[in-house]
């Protein structure tokens, strides 16, 4: 049930974690491809996965589970700064999570990071929003390595899995829905990982302002508020 009786008017957005352990991912059609390669490791054709996909689909969740397995250390590509400095971060570590590589614009610290770890037998895992062609990768040494990672692709959200990902956020931030919401939000919303949150934090929003469960009309109007925010964007 949603326990919020005694919510206030002063709506505020207190931060929630989402489960980032295997059993939390949900495997479907979109994202098999990227969890199997996951899984396979150590068995990896190459020193270097490549994982990407859109916002929110799931890659930073995929790298965490490989990087709680192998005990990788998690780097993030926004925050990762020239060499050497970098690499002191990497401490004891044989394996290495780059997340959100491809806004690491220093090609030299990847390339360096690279051969670091290909060099002590290391894997690399590599997350992006995009392919390794639309990086801007420049430095000749760095792509050449880069082209011979498995490079796997996650695709937007299927039907089942738009619904699963709707039932697992409202979950994760314990909130309970009447019937019929999930199938109308899965039917009428944009199809994409990033709409799927979005509108599960309006839900969130609008239920603590109403004091009132998640019902169809609710989540009518949140989705048509959605609507007209990203048509005026």
């Amino acid at each position: 049930m949603l326990n919020r009786q005694h919510a206030t008017q002063l709506v505020l957005d207190l931060p929630f974690e989402d489960g980032d352990r295997l059993e939390d991912f949900l495997r479907s059609p979109a994202n098999a491809e990227a969890l199997d390669a996951v899984l396979a490791w150590p068995a990896w054709p190459a020193p270097a996965l490549i994982l990407w996909g859109p916002t929110g689909s799931g890659r930073t969740h995929l790298a965490r589970i490989w990087a709680e397995r192998s005990r990788a250390r998690l780097l993030d590509g926004n925050q990762l700064g020239a060499a050497p400095e970098a690499f002191e971060e990497l401490g004891a570590a044989q394996h290495c999570v780059v997340d959100d590589a491809d806004q690491l614009h220093d090609d030299r610290t990847l390339l360096h990071l690279y051969n670091l770890v290909a060099g002590q037998g290391g894997h690399l895992l590599l997350t992006a929003s995009g392919p390794l062609g639309a990086w801007g990768i420049v430095l000749p040494d760095l792509l050449s390595r880069l082209k011979t990672a498995w490079s796997c692709r996650i695709r937007q959200p299927d039907d089942i899995l738009l619904s699963a990902l709707l039932v697992k956020q409202l979950q994760d931030r314990q909130l309970t829905v009447l019937p019929g919401v999930v199938a109308y939000l899965a039917s009428h919303m944009e199809r994409s990982f990033a709409a799927a949150r979005r509108i599960v934090r309006a839900l969130d929003r609008a239920s603590l302002c109403a004091r009132r469960p998640i019902t169809l009309p609710l989540a009518r109007a949140v989705l048509a508020a959605d609507q007209s925010i990203t048509d005026e964007s």
